[in-house]
């Protein structure tokens, strides 16, 4: 009798844990090393003023590795422009992550709920570590399954690491928003955010495939179906998920650091009383998703005085327009710049209450190679996506 290698009890476990909803995937789950795939990572620093990170390089079979890859976490592999495992010993990262190994969990509801029936070719966008496209090749065959990433060193190291335990998956390395390694697909899931959704992937799914991804800056994930008129229809899921946004270079752009340096304490060219509280963006949610689906490409940054508590929430864009809002017994919003951001914020909220406040998953998608759209119960309100 063979003898379980050490790994096998921890992936038993990450399976029992995360695959009860979907238990056609526990057997994938189990079978998947994924110790062998994420062999280092970064760890944030706490408290670092800088964003800075710590290698993470343990050895392959030990109890701490094996209980960190089998926890349903997400693990970053890649921080701005470096990636762990070119790190140096004792190097720190600098800067916000770029690549990671998506927690098992949320991997296994995008692809419960991509429905692949067996025989179907399905396109994993966003490589990663290949922990995705593991699973789908266990459960649907290497033949079947087409992985890829903008980062030729990630495709690389996953295709790699995947054949060092038999799983022989296409991966490639290639711009997903634009081109594809093949001409059609049943299913497409994407571990990466996009905005627009890409005109190839809706011009490569079948009819009658299906697409899982979710909209760039938000956590709303999108299950649409490819009809026989070339329109996917779908919905908004009720519950949320955030990934990277697509890239082509090897980072991000630059946050809006000299925006905010005007924005921070200048006086505004518009002052006034703000239009109702000052909302909470990061536990108002659903605000703060619509608000990016309307003015896409806003940045959001808040913080709260320590003399007194009170909160200000910055708004702020490329095109140099900002505003700064205060909350307070005197609460004051200031705004400069071509466009009136905060304005728009207002308006975007005003809709949504005059429309009952409705829930994010009550929006409908249609997403066709020519133009995708969110429509929103309220009358007339589509964001184009």
């Amino acid at each position: 009798m063979t003898e379980a290698p050490p790994w096998a009890a921890a992936a038993a476990a990450l399976a029992d844990a995360v695959t009860a909803d979907a238990p056609a995937w526990h057997d994938a789950v189990c079978n998947t090393p994924r110790h062998r795939l994420v062999p280092r990572w970064w760890q944030r620093i706490p408290s670092s003023p800088a964003q800075e990170w710590e290698r993470v390089d343990l050895p392959e079979d030990s109890p701490e590795r094996l209980h960190t890859t089998y926890a349903d976490v997400t693990l970053v592999t890649r921080v701005g422009p470096t990636h762990a495992d070119h790190a140096t010993p004792g190097e720190h990262g600098k800067g916000d992550p770029t690549s990671s190994s998506t927690l098992p969990g949320l991997i296994v509801s995008m692809a419960h709920r991509l429905d692949v029936r067996p025989g179907q070719r399905v396109l994993d966008v966003g490589t990663g570590t290949g922990y995705s496209a593991a699973l789908f090749a266990r459960r649907f065959g290497d033949e079947n399954v087409t992985s890829v990433d903008v980062d030729p060193y990630l495709v690389e190291a996953a295709r790699t690491r995947l054949a060092g335990f038999g799983r022989t998956p296409r991966v490639e390395a290639v711009d997903a928003t634009g081109g594809l390694p093949d001409p059609e697909y049943d299913r497409i899931m994407a571990t990466v955010s996009v905005r627009p959704v890409p005109a190839s992937w809706l011009r490569a799914l079948r009819p009658g495939g299906r697409l899982v991804t979710t909209i760039a800056h938000t956590a709303l994930l999108i299950t649409a179906d490819m009809g026989p008129d070339g329109i996917a229809r779908g919905s908004v899921q009720p519950d949320p998920a955030t990934f990277m946004e697509a890239r082509r270079e090897a980072d991000y752009p630059a946050k809006l650091n000299e925006v905010f340096t005007t924005a921070r304490v200048r006086e505004g060219e518009d002052v006034r009383p703000p239009d109702g509280p000052v909302p909470d963006l990061w536990q108002e949610w659903p605000l703060r998703w619509l608000y990016e689906l309307d003015t896409p490409g806003v940045e959001t940054r808040a913080a709260t005085y320590p003399d007194d508590g009170r909160r200000v929430v910055w708004l702020l864009a490329a095109d140099g327009s900002w505003a700064r809002a205060e909350d307070g017994t005197a609460a004051l919003v200031h705004q400069g710049g071509p466009r009136r951001l905060w304005d728009d914020l207002e308006r975007v909220r005003r809709k949504w209450e005059e429309n009952n406040r409705f829930p994010l998953h009550s929006m409908r998608a249609e997403l066709t190679p020519d133009g995708s759209h969110l429509l929103a119960p309220a009358a007339a309100w589509r964001f184009a996506i």
